[in-house]
């Protein structure tokens, strides 16, 4: 059965779609913690490098053993490594520098103030409406998310440099997002996923060994079980439901989801990395749950017949 037809399949339920966002944001955030686990023992970027170019391999290799079909034009393919850049080789570089000085958990609450960067520039430049009932909700998202960093931040463990990074990281992913949707590639979205991580990783591979050496990575069990996770969780089956949500919400609701990122990243670093959490940071939750149904909940259809 080719891959894409496995989730067209479950569609048929009418269960896919929360499933999908649910395992996407359980994916996007533990993927915090395996690449703080991960720059560890690699060198950040030779560590991105080796996952993009296997994820790539991997992606493109299943695609012709299952009969994957949906060719890419030249125009797709292109599009496809542009945003490889942006949304590969860019946002994970930066995040993964910062990472050396930042928790896994601030760095996705960095990450998380994507939705409010892409919906003003997605009312901007893609036409999609900013409706008073999503800027309540970006607003409330912004709410709990400010309140859950300022409190991070008072414990005064994190690096600056690393934030500016991370921040650096955030606009690639917004840039990214825009890309997507502004130039919407067509095609199977697979295949576009593994074009962009080998794009990624061939660009990256020159600056990586540049600036760190193989001899720099230490042998461990914590980086090969990150590794793995990030090559197939990561950038196969994140970033494949990631485009997915893109297409079917559109950038700014899509975006919101990562609202959910900072508990659920604190939670992971808690549970995996030790990280500090405390009580009055889930109080910042409440303000996100809310803001994402107020952003992703449909917009009221009339009646038939209804003036």
């Amino acid at each position: 059965m080719p891959i894409a037809s496995l989730v067209a399949v479950t569609s048929r339920a009418g269960l896919a779609r929360p499933l999908q966002i649910v395992l996407f944001c359980m994916l996007w955030s533990f993927a915090f913690v395996a690449g703080k686990v991960g720059v560890a023992d690699c060198p950040p970027l030779l560590l991105l490098t080796a996952r993009f170019l296997l994820a790539g391999v991997l992606i493109l290799g299943l695609a012709r053993l299952f009969g994957e079909h949906g060719p890419l034009r030249w125009r797709d393919i292109a599009v496809c490594a542009l945003l490889g850049l942006a949304n590969n080789a860019l946002y994970l570089g930066f995040s993964y520098t910062g990472m050396l000085t930042v928790s896994a958990g601030l760095s996705g609450l960095v990450i998380s103030a994507n939705p409010v960067v892409t919906a003003v520039l997605a009312a901007l430049l893609l036409n999609e409406p900013l409706t008073w009932r999503k800027i309540a909700g970006l607003a409330l998202g912004v709410i709990g998310v400010t309140f859950i960093v300022w409190h991070r931040l008072t414990l005064g463990i994190e690096g600056w440099q690393g934030v500016l990074f991370t921040l650096a990281s955030l606009a690639s992913l917004v840039a990214g997002t825009i890309l997507f949707k502004r130039l919407s590639p067509q095609g199977s979205l697979w295949i576009g996923n593994g074009v962009q991580n080998l794009a990624a990783g061939v660009a990256m591979a020159p600056l990586a060994f540049s600036l760190s050496s193989v001899r720099d990575v230490t042998p461990s069990w914590p980086l090969a079980a990150a590794f793995a996770f990030l090559v197939l969780g990561g950038s196969i089956l994140a970033y494949w439901l990631w485009f997915r949500l893109l297409k079917l919400y559109g950038a700014t609701a899509a975006s919101a989801w990562h609202f959910v990122m900072p508990p659920l990243a604190m939670l992971f670093a808690w549970m995996v990395l030790g990280e500090a959490i405390d009580s009055r940071d889930l109080l910042g939750v409440i303000p996100v749950a809310i803001g994402i149904y107020l952003v992703t909940r449909p917009a009221r259809q009339s009646a038939p017949g209804a003036s």
